[in-house]
């Protein structure tokens, strides 16, 4: 029996867009949770690694839209991408997951009028 890993891509994409948001989305957390200071402008420890983190986001949504969207032929019959449903129910989840990284990666773009 062989090991199912297909929603490592989506939780990896996941954890790696908010590594790519957090340098924008962490400072706007904080204040909505009502931590203040002159020093949450100041958080940008990861702003160097950001272009790292969106070209990991990149890579692991792809290869998730890969497994989600490859044809049946490469399917084996009975495993979950070979049934309609759990298909069905992958693709809106990937959809879901990568509109929610695409937000946290574009945060810094549009998170300054919140703010």
């Amino acid at each position: 029996m062989t090991k199912n890993n297909s929603s490592l891509p989506l939780a990896g994409g996941i954890a790696a867009a908010i590594g790519a948001g957090l340098c924008c989305a962490g400072p706007l957390v904080l204040l909505l949770l009502g931590v203040s200071g002159s020093w949450i402008g100041n958080l940008t420890l990861l702003e160097p690694y950001r272009p790292i983190f969106i070209l990991l986001v990149v890579a692991l949504f792809s290869f998730a839209g890969w497994k989600v969207y490859r044809p049946l032929e490469n399917c084996e019959a009975g495993t979950a991408c070979a049934t309609p449903q759990v298909r069905k129910r992958r693709q809106i989840i990937f959809w879901g997951t990568a509109f929610i990284a695409l937000i946290l990666v574009t945060s810094n773009y549009w998170i300054m009028w919140f703010a």
